[in-house]
């Protein structure tokens, strides 16, 4: 009998230690997980399709993010097209310079959490793909919580996950632009 009563004390034991490590994790934020914050109610305008953006749509809603993935030495993302000259597809002059940059130069626009409030300003990056490694500059921040209004042409907020590279970006590792989004790798260099 007291084997059992010892037994069933421990199972007691064990029982609540789970459950109080399992509210615990509950807890903690979600390691390397980013889930959208709200959603922005999408309001169609003069949307410049030069690089077949997503532009907004009156009604939709759409995700808004105010993090990122994890930066590690091999970060998956999505490549996207953009134009980071004056009147074309990427709005206003690039945030970090406040400068428009021509379609030949290796400049990439980052989403919101990776951009870290501008942490990644003048820095290089190195893009992947299908072997191929590329370095481009960080010049502008890829949105993740504004857009649907004229200072980001009308186009949606970018999801989390996202380098939104010049043309010369593209040229350079090889991809046919008009297929407009790449599965890619990048990473701090």
């Amino acid at each position: 009998m007291a084997t059992f009563r010892a037994l069933a004390t421990m199972a007691i034991i064990l029982m609540v230690a789970l459950s109080v490590s399992h509210v615990a994790f509950s807890l903690r934020p979600n390691l390397g997980v980013c889930h959208a914050s709200g959603y922005l109610p999408g309001k169609s305008g003069n949307c410049e399709k030069s690089n077949d953006p997503d532009c907004c749509v009156d009604g939709k809603q759409y995700p808004q993010y105010h993090c990122s993935p994890p930066v590690t030495s091999n970060t998956k993302a999505v490549l996207t097209l953009n134009s980071f000259e004056k009147g074309k597809d990427g709005g206003g002059p690039s945030e970090c310079d406040n400068s428009y940059h021509s379609d030949e130069e290796m400049v990439v626009a980052l989403s919101t959490g990776w951009f870290n409030n501008m942490a990644r300003c003048g820095h290089q990056i190195k893009i992947t793909v299908n072997g191929k490694s590329v370095y481009a500059k960080v010049v502008d921040e890829c949105d993740s919580v504004h857009g649907c209004d004229d200072e980001h042409n009308y186009e949606a907020p970018c999801d989390n996950n996202i380098v939104d590279a010049s043309p010369a970006v593209w040229n350079a590792l090889g991809i046919d632009q008009s297929i407009g989004e790449q599965d890619i790798t990048w990473s701090d260099e």
